[in-house]
Parts: C-alpha cells; sequence; structure tokens
C-alpha cells in the first residue's frame, strides 16, 4: 500500500499493522449498497474529529478524501492529483492562533507576504505556488467560499486581490485540510489556478474541546496575543448532530521599528502588524430526514476590528491639532457569515445526489482615526479626526446541483460518472466616505472613497460539468472532466482536464494530469479606484473601466487563461517510508497585474479626472497612478517532493520524521504593451511577479511521542527571494521614486527553528509550551536609500521569512 501525508500526525501502531498487511483498495470491485439511516449520515459525520479530540496521534490520512474526485473510495495515497491532508492536531501544534500562518508552517507550497500595506495589511491571504491569492479556490465542505471585501491595492503580486479571508473561519471548527495542489477549473469553475484548499469542518454529536493559548514577540517585547475557543457536539432525534464551534482572539501590534530620518528618533511605526481582535462562530448540522435522504447545513459569522498604524506626521502639518505630530491609524469594522444548507440522498433514478444553497457575505467599513484633514483645516478652521472614509461589501450567493453513479461497461470496466450545475450570483458594493474624508485634499494616511468612486455592480454565472473516472485495467485510472460557465460580465469559457494513474506495485504508481483553466476579473479589479495620500506623495489606484484609467492606455479586464501539465510518482520503497514527487507547469496568460506605472503630471492629471483634488506635493514623482490590466503571461515551474517515516522506538515512543519541499521558478513569458504604447510592467512589477516568493521551500518536521510527553520540532528554509525596490527620500534626488530606475535587493536563504514540548496531564489535559522561529531569524535590512522614511527596513513584498522574529507561547487543551 502507498501512503502519503507528510504534514499529518504519525500513525498509531495498529493503523500502520493494518497498511502492511493490507493491498491498496481495489476499485474495480465497487458494490452498490443500499444506504440506511445510519450508513447516510455517517457520510455527513466525520469520525476523525473523536480521534483527533484524544491524545495527538491519529491517521487522519486514512480517511477518504472528497477534493479532487467524486469517488467514494479514495484516499489520498490513492489520488490522481497531488493532495496533502492537514490534521487540526497538526495545525495547532504550529503554535499559530489563526489558520494562514498555521498553513504557511506546515506546507511548503503555501506563503504568505512579509507585510500587507494599509487597509490591505488587514486581509489574511496565503499563496499556493508563489502565484496570486486569487488563483487559489477555497472550499468549506466541497461548496465555494465568498470572498472578502477588502481589496488589497498597495502593490506586489498580490495587489488586486480580494481572497477568502481564512481567519474568519474558527479554526477549532477545522477537522482537517485537503490541499489539492493542482489546476481544478475543470472540476471546480474559476479561481482553481494554482490549486484548492478544501476546508473539511467537524461533524460529531459529542464531545467538549477548550483551549486557550498566549504569547508575544519576546525579542520584540510587544505582539502579545491571546486565543481562546470551545467546540463540542450534541445529538437530537435518532441520528441528529449538532457541532457547535466558537473562537476568540487578539493581536497586539508588533513594531520592527526604525530610526525615522526627518526626526531621527524611533517615532515612525508604520512598518509593524495590525493589532485585531476576531470573534468565530461556526455551526454544522445533519440529520436524516427520511429513508434515503439527509439533510445538512453549515453556518459560520465572524466579526473583526483592527487597526493598522501608518506613518508618522510631523508637528509642522497640523501643529495645532497635533503639536507633537501624530500616527494615522487605519480601521476596520467587518463582518462575515455565510450559510449552507443541503439535502442529499442515495437514490434519484439510480444516482446519489446533492442539491445545496450557500449565502456568504463580507461587509468592512474602513475608518481613519488620529487623523485630519489639513485643507479642510486651513480652508475651514476645522476637521474631525476620526473619519470614515469608506464601505465594501462583497456577497455571493451558490446554488448546486451534483449527481453521480456507478456502473460498468460491457460488465467490464467500472466507471464513477457526475455531473451538475451551478448558479452563481456575485455582487459588489462600494460606499463613499464623508466629505471630511475627501474634500480638500482628503484626510492623511487614505483619503476617503468619494461619490465617483461609489456604486453596486453584480453579475450572473451559470456552470454545467461533468466528470468521468474509469479504471480499464484493474490498476488503471483515467479520469476525464469538462466544465462550461456563462459570465454574463466577462463571457464563456470551456474547460477540461484529464488525469491518470497507473500502479505499477503495491510500491509504485505514477500520475500524471493535464488541464486548461480560468480565472475570471473579480468585480472588485474591475470597478475599485481610490487614492492613498503617505507623507510625501499620493497613489491612486483607477478602476480599469474608467476614463481615467484610459487615459493612461487601459482597457477593460478579460479571464485569465491556464494550461496546467503534472507528472509524478508516489512510492513506498520499503515498508514505513512514503515518497511522493511532482513536477508541474502552470503557464498563465492575460495575468490581471497591477500595471501602469505613470507617476508625475500624467499620474496627477488622471487622478484628477476622478475628481480627487490632491494635496500640496513638493515632489510630483511621488505621485503615481495605476490600474489593474492583463499585463502579462508567465510561466510557473516546479517540483514538490513529500516524504515522512514511521519509526517505532518501543519503550522509546515513537517519532514521526517528514520532509516537504517545493521548488518553484516564475518567468515571465509576455509583456503587454497599454494603449498608449508603454509597457504595463516595469521592472520593478516584473519581479514581483518572477522572483518575489521563495525560490524553494523546505520543510523538516520531528513528532516525537514518548509517554505522556510529545516533542515537535521543525526546521523551515526559505530559499532566496528578489525584488526590485525603489529609491526612497534619502536617496540622490535623480533616483527619488523613479518608477524606471531600481535596486535589484535579495534576501538570502535562511532556516527558521520551531519547538513545541507537550505533557498530558491526564487523558482530558494537555499542556503545551513552545517557540516559533526560536532564534528570532528575520529578513535581510533594506538599504538605507531605500528605506522610506528610514523606517521601512524589510522587503515587505516578498513572501518569504517573516518580519516578527521570534513568538514563544504556552496553551493548555482540555477534552471532554
Amino acid at each position: 500500500m502507498i501512503v502519503f501525508n507528510l504534514q499529518n500526525e504519525a500513525f498509531s501502531q495498529s493503523a500502520l499493522a493494518d497498511a502492511h498487511l493490507s493491498h491498496r483498495p481495489d476499485r474495480t470491485k465497487e458494490k452498490k449498497t443500499k444506504t440506511t439511516h445510519s450508513t447516510l449520515i455517517g457520510h455527513l459525520a466525520s469520525e476523525s474529529g473523536q480521534r483527533l479530540a484524544n491524545h495527538p496521534v491519529a491517521k487522519t490520512d486514512e480517511n477518504f478524501i472528497v477534493t479532487g474526485t467524486h469517488a467514494s473510495n479514495r484516499r489520498a495515497r490513492d489520488s490522481t492529483s497531488p493532495i496533502d491532508v492537514i490534521s487540526a492536531a497538526t495545525l495547532r501544534r504550529t503554535g499559530q492562533i489563526n489558520l494562514t500562518d498555521a498553513l504557511a508552517r506546515t506546507n511548503p507550497a503555501v506563503s504568505i507576504q512579509t507585510m500587507g500595506w494599509d487597509a490591505g495589511g488587514l486581509v489574511s491571504s496565503i499563496r499556493l505556488r508563489g502565484l496570486n491569492p486569487n488563483d487559489t479556490l477555497v472550499l468549506v465542505d466541497g461548496k465555494r467560499r465568498h470572498y472578502t471585501g477588502d481589496v488589497y491595492e498597495d502593490g506586489g503580486a498580490q495587489s488586486g486581490s480580494t481572497p477568502v479571508d481564512l481567519n474568519m473561519i474558527p479554526s477549532n471548527m477545522i477537522d482537517h485540510i485537503e490541499i489539492l495542489r493542482d489546476g481544478a477549473a475543470a472540476q471546480y469553475g474559476s479561481d482553481a489556478v494554482a490549486g484548492v484548499v478544501n476546508i473539511i469542518t467537524k461533524k460529531t454529536g459529542k464531545g467538549l474541546n477548550i483551549t486557550g493559548q498566549t504569547g508575544a514577540n519576546a525579542y520584540n517585547g510587544d505582539g502579545w496575543q491571546y486565543q481562546l475557543g470551545i467546540d463540542g457536539g450534541f445529538h437530537f432525534g435518532d441520528d441528529g448532530y449538532v457541532h457547535i464551534s466558537g473562537q476568540e482572539y487578539h493581536t497586539d501590534h508588533m513594531v520592527t521599528g526604525g530610526v525615522d530620518d526627518r526626526t531621527g528618533k524611533y517615532d515612525n511605526p508604520s512598518e509593524s502588524t495590525p493589532e485585531e481582535t476576531r470573534e468565530n462562530l461556526g455551526i454544522t448540522f445533519g440529520k436524516t430526514l427520511r429513508e434515503g435522504i439527509a439533510g445538512y447545513g453549515l453556518i459560520t459569522y465572524a466579526h473583526r476590528h483592527a487597526e493598522a498604524l501608518e506613518q508618522y506626521r510631523l508637528p509642522t502639518v497640523a501643529p495645532a491639532l497635533y503639536p507633537w505630530g501624530f500616527t494615522p491609524t487605519e480601521t476596520i469594522e467587518e463582518n462575515d457569515y455565510a450559510a449552507t444548507l443541503g439535502l442529499k440522498g442515495d437514490n434519484f433514478l439510480g444516482f446519489s445526489w446533492d442539491v445545496s444553497t450557500v449565502y456568504g457575505a463580507d461587509e468592512d467599513n474602513i475608518g481613519n482615526k488620529n487623523t485630519a484633514n489639513t485643507g479642510l483645516l486651513s480652508a475651514a478652521g476645522f476637521t474631525p479626526t476620526s473619519i470614515h472614509i469608506s464601505s465594501y461589501r462583497m456577497a455571493q450567493w451558490t446554488n448546486n446541483v451534483d449527481l453521480k453513479r456507478n456502473f460498468k461497461i460491457a460488465n467490464a470496466i467500472p466507471v464513477t460518472f457526475a455531473f451538475g450545475g451551478e448558479h452563481r450570483l456575485e455582487s459588489y458594493h462600494i460606499e463613499q466616505g464623508e466629505p471630511a474624508s475627501y474634500l480638500y485634499g482628503g484626510s492623511q494616511a487614505i483619503v476617503g472613497l468619494m461619490p465617483e468612486n461609489a456604486g453596486s455592480w453584480s453579475r450572473d454565472v451559470y456552470a454545467a460539468y461533468a466528470d468521468a473516472d474509469f479504471h480499464p485495467l484493474p490498476h488503471w485510472d483515467l479520469d476525464f472532466a469538462g466544465r462550461f460557465e456563462h459570465y454574463t460580465d466577462v463571457g464563456n469559457t470551456e474547460n477540461g482536464k484529464i488525469a491518470t494513474r497507473y500502479d505499477i506495485s503495491r510500491r509504485l504508481a505514477l500520475r500524471a494530469t493535464i488541464s486548461n483553466g480560468f480565472r475570471a476579473p473579480t468585480l472588485a479589479e474591475e470597478h475599485f479606484s481610490s487614492l492613498n495620500v503617505s507623507a510625501t506623495g499620493a497613489s491612486g489606484q483607477l478602476a480599469s473601466n474608467s476614463n481615467a484609467a484610459h487615459l493612461l492606455g487601459a482597457s477593460n479586464l478579460k479571464p485569465e487563461r491556464s494550461t496546467n501539465v503534472s507528472g509524478g510518482l508516489v512510492t513506498e520503497p520499503f515498508p514505513g517510508l512514503h515518497v511522493t514527487v511532482d513536477v508541474y507547469q502552470i503557464n498563465i496568460r492575460d495575468r490581471i497585474i497591477n500595471g501602469g506605472n505613470y507617476n508625475g503630471l500624467a499620474a496627477i492629471n488622471a487622478i484628477e479626472a476622478t475628481g480627487a483634488t490632491l494635496p500640496e506635493i513638493s515632489n510630483l514623482n511621488g505621485v503615481t497612478a495605476n490600474y489593474y490590466s492583463n499585463g502579462a503571461s508567465t510561466r510557473t515551474q516546479g517540483l514538490d517532493l513529500n516524504a515522512d517515516y514511521l519509526l517505532h522506538l518501543h519503550r522509546y515512543g515513537n517519532l514521526n520524521l517528514s520532509l516537504g519541499l517545493d521548488l518553484n521558478r516564475t518567468r515571465l513569458h509576455h509583456l503587454s504593451y497599454d494603449l498608449n504604447h508603454n509597457p504595463i510592467l516595469n521592472a520593478q512589477g516584473i519581479s514581483y511577479l518572477t522572483t518575489a516568493s521563495p525560490r524553494s521551500k523546505i520543510i523538516l518536521d520531528a513528532f516525537w511521542t514518548i509517554g505522556s510527553w510529545d516533542i515537535n520540532i521543525r526546521q523551515t528554509r526559505y530559499g532566496e527571494t528578489k525584488d526590485n525596490l525603489s529609491y526612497a527620500d534619502s536617496a540622490p534626488e535623480a533616483l527619488r521614486y523613479s518608477n524606471k530606475v531600481f535596486y535589484e535587493f535579495k534576501n538570502t536563504p535562511a532556516w527558521l527553528t520551531d519547538l513545541e514540548v507537550g505533557y498530558r496531564l491526564s487523558s482530558r489535559w494537555h499542556v503545551a509550551v513552545g517557540a516559533n522561529n526560536l532564534f528570532n531569524v528575520r529578513p535581510r535590512k533594506v538599504p538605507l536609500e531605500n528605506a522610506y522614511l528610514g523606517t521601512d527596513n524589510y522587503d515587505l513584498n516578498s513572501s518569504g521569512i517573516p518580519m516578527t522574529g521570534g513568538y514563544y507561547y504556552g496553551r493548555i487543551n482540555f477534552n471532554l
């Protein structure tokens, strides 16, 4: 039997014995059986949640996967495409209180940006295989999750993204996560270019789990965090269940610090993480309604308050209000909610079926406090110091019908045939800020959205798909998938996928896939516009379909198109050692990126064409304007290697060793030009796409259990990143804020060490202490002439080594 899954818990001894005694399932011998009340509801209720609630030794990779396949008896080790299964206990042992950071600690294909700028820093997102967060589809229990309403608009490879905010889902609601590292647009539709993250929730009607954790960035003396979580379930009726999960966590600012070259003091905290408090709630439920039919549902709700510190303003900016200067602070009040209702059954004209509806929305109110509108102060003698900047709402209503049936062709070739349809209504709404936020040059740090920026937009998406999984030979799997989608704003798309796997022996299998895909521009990428004002300049983000953007040569957006090819092997060279190797290539045409790169007078004219009024700015080159465009085509090539080995040390316990490696390289294949015959990207923009993500990432993990003790040590190596940095205020005037001349900066590779030591006090109580980045490794500091105001010390658009340094924590768990 071939087993792979690097990030999972160690196998129990009984599970390993089962693995060595059994062949992988003979999928040619599937039998159709009548589904009873208990078995149907059993499909809804995961047993793995109960195993994970106990001592952290589980065998979640023995569970049937539901991502990337319509077969009901497929395990990760049997998949035709590479899939990682990450258990809740593995995520918990990372010591991270939110899901995005935990995934980056456990999966080498996942990376996160060093720091988000402005309001963009208030959204948590992941990058899979170095691509834009919008190129990764997020599902919850196989259903498409809605996006955030807050656009990341501040440069880098993730500019323009409105990803799913994973941190809006209670982490203690999660049973496990399945990550499909393959193109899957033919199966799931738009966004599944880099892959799919499918969050599988707990569905048990018993148990009680309580966790608490606190810690801080010890080397900095700030960044204090805490988390409290509780989840449990109960039964109703004969087989109904409800599982409720709640979580609250808080993080303080973590400020890296730096001497402001204007004051010579450590008084500019802009390079920092946001302070935020989140309250998350999740409810799953299900029940057999009649013979062969079950109902199920899921509800999530989250509220978040967060604050991001901006650049310090000198006392000369508003001396009457702030005689010692001031630091504007961007705030967000966010409400995120979703509800799923569905019915599934086992016999409709011989088909098993699933009908569902999902509605989700994210609402964001952006504010600006400790600020001032200096133009209004000069003109009218007053200014508010706390101002409402804008509001966003992104909503998604998805309806699905899915049918599936197993049969044989000529009584010889087993086939799993699935087909279905989907309708999705997406809507995006922008509200303007209060007048004081945008009149007379607007408020400091971020200018409010004007009436010209506001509006409501929507579109319908219609889709139909079919998938046929064949077994021409007992050990040969062949899968064909096709999907048609129609967008009422960007037209039609047809996508297909072919996947195959052949098991040469019980110890070696080969697999390969080829597919084409697409990503439709989001409504935010099509319609969003804004103006940010820094301490010495301004930047305007123009809607790609606006007259202002057209002045700079913009065209209306069209979908990205992709082609994915992968191939690999799955092997167990000797008992207990499981290895997978996969190579891949992702070609993306018409990538949606932040382009334009205009500054000076051209940028000023375009910004003023939106109706905005700029404050007085001494250096006109410090004014820039951009828009989202189909600016480039890229080719991403890489290799994933995963291996794990369980050592039975007898009286010295068990030691689970694992290795994860992702080699990744993106190259520019084609650069587009705007209607003014200027290249969409400059050298800096090209570096964001091609070299800002690590060329390699290695995770070495050792998990040792002995008696009541468990010790987890993790070594993570981030490869080199390289960016073209702008010259800042301390550079020679000829270079300052140039959009043509840059400094090539390299973040050299580095190893980070994580350590956690746990002790089980009893069958119900477990305590742990740990350190992430034990030795406080940080990225290289950028040269002073590239450090804006002397305080932005790190390359904030890279996605390698975190800037936060060492974090120390303690955690306690109670299970009933």
